[in-house]
């Protein structure tokens, strides 16, 4: 069955990771649909990198920390916090394009 991640998350979000980096995290409501999700490996660096129209190289890392039930993607900053032409100097608004993946479960 495939659900969009909206409706098996309780939090979405983007936040800085320092000023050349973005971090998205995608926490669970259950711990099964969270081990579900990562045992399909439907969040990696190329959806990643295909959402952000990012190379795959600026995929920094995917983390899954279980105790969390919580998925954390970084990448590089296209353009470094607070320098001219950036628009988000928290990276707070970054999160949207996670908002239209569906996954299976």
């Amino acid at each position: 069955m495939r659900v969009k991640l909206t409706e098996i998350a309780e939090v979405i979000r983007s936040k800085n990771s320092g000023p050349y980096e973005l971090t998205f995290d995608i926490i669970f409501k259950e711990q099964e649909v969270f081990e579900k999700v990562c045992g399909g490996n439907f969040i990696n660096k190329e959806l990643i990198a295909k959402l952000y129209r990012i190379p795959v190289e600026k995929v920094i890392d995917i983390v899954e920390f279980k105790p969390a039930k919580a998925i954390k993607a970084t990448i590089e900053r296209p353009i470094s916090s607070g320098e001219l032409g950036e628009t988000d100097v928290y990276g707070a608004q970054q999160h949207a394009p996670l908002l239209l993946v569906d996954v299976e479960i």
